[in-house]
């Protein structure tokens, strides 16, 4: 009598490794040095300030005013997008996409306020980069914080479309949480630029 003989199933494939967050890493790592920078750049620029002062009494060139409204306006503006930033973390988190998708908007909305704004400070400074050390310490300082503000619109708007594609939800949210990252240090970076030049001069 002969026996049939049943086929062995095939097995399961193993599930995939769990990815290691590189987003979250390189994003913290890229993060650390632009936050180095800064304090290099606010370091060599009150020492300077520090040893003008103490030799010529004055640091500021004359006919240069700084305006306090357009840097408290820009720092204003800062603030609430490090609440909609982390508001569109949360959002997307509970898989709550239509607000998330307004938190992002709105982020990338007073980011881009943050750069008008810094654009007409400099028109209302009447500094010049040829003004010694001042203008071109004050020029490199808010220039570079400007582009870490472009770098950081672009890169919450690649997460935005990444999040229209359904790659995030509430189970994975690396890319927006590296974004918010970066945000929160590019707003916390103007913060100390906005206290050693524009508030104590």
């Amino acid at each position: 009598m002969a026996t049939a003989t049943r086929p062995i199933p095939a097995l399961a494939p193993p599930p995939e490794p769990r990815r290691p967050r590189l987003l979250l890493v390189g994003t913290t790592l890229a993060t650390a040095g632009s936050a180095a920078l800064f304090v290099g750049l606010l370091s060599i620029y009150t020492s300077l300030r520090a040893e003008a002062l103490a030799t010529a009494g004055h640091w500021i060139p004359d006919g240069v005013t700084i305006p306090l409204t357009p840097p408290n306006m820009a720092a204003v503006t800062l603030l609430m997008s490090v609440v909609t930033v982390q508001w569109a973390v949360y959002a997307i988190g509970n898989d709550d996409r239509p607000n998330a998708y307004v938190a992002l908007g709105l982020t990338g909305f007073l980011g881009l306020a943050y750069v008008n704004v810094a654009v007409f400070l400099f028109e209302q400074m009447g500094l010049s980069v040829n003004d010694g050390e001042v203008g071109l310490l004050v020029f490199t300082i808010a220039g570079a914080h400007i582009a870490m503000a472009a770098a950081a619109i672009v890169f919450a708007s690649v997460m935005a479309f990444r999040a229209l594609g359904g790659e995030y939800s509430g189970r994975d949210r690396e890319g927006m949480a590296a974004a918010a990252i970066y945000w929160d240090t590019m707003v916390g970076v103007y913060m100390a630029i906005w206290y050693v030049i524009y508030i104590t001069k």
